[in-house]
């Protein structure tokens, strides 16, 4: 059983391309109600050289905000397009890998009806591992549900109000911060 442990972060500005090591657009669909506990998602992953991959993922929370049970099966490319086909709740992104210390580091910028939302990722060993965070990494998400991957399936950032997209996006007070503040 694998336990993912991570940190997101809202990203503004473009320093962290400085730090990336390779990239790949994501297809993700949500095949399970949003908020039900388990979570399963279906991937396809091309690669910049043309490399295509899919999986199939089961999510299941963990302890906190910061973790959950993630089983991930890798699946033949047409079962994964044929799972994608099957729902309307996705999400299109193009991730980056960067090289980054204190974890394993990855940035989504995020496509259609979540563009222009940009979120980093660090997989972290331990829960309580210190963290030394880019200047770019402007407000910790990990315990804002509704951007998570899922979440933004089933509600777009576009579908948000104007004011409530403007408060994450445009850096108002309440929603932006150093990273480590926690704010709703």
């Amino acid at each position: 059983m694998a336990l993912e442990i991570e940190r997101r972060f809202l990203v503004h500005g473009e320093s962290w391309r400085n730090h990336v090591q390779h990239h790949a657009r994501l297809q993700q669909g949500y095949l399970s109600p949003a908020g039900e506990g388990l979570t399963v998602r279906v991937r396809l992953s091309r690669s910049a050289g043309g490399e295509t991959a899919a999986w199939l993922t089961l999510k299941l929370p963990g302890a906190d905000a910061r973790s959950r049970f993630e089983f991930e099966y890798p699946i033949p490319i047409e079962d994964g397009e044929a799972l994608l086909a099957l729902t309307p709740r996705q999400v299109g992104k193009t991730r980056y890998a960067l090289n980054l210390p204190g974890g394993e580091w990855v940035l989504d910028v995020f496509e259609g009806a979540n563009a222009p939302l940009v979120v980093a990722e660090v997989e972290l060993t331990h829960a309580e591992a210190d963290l030394d965070l880019p200047p770019w990494c402007v407000v910790e998400l990990t315990d804002r549900g509704e951007l998570n991957n899922a979440a933004l399936a089933y509600r777009p950032l576009q579908s948000w109000p104007a004011a409530e997209r403007e408060a994450l996006l445009g850096g108002r007070p309440g929603l932006q911060g150093r990273p480590g503040n926690q704010s709703s």
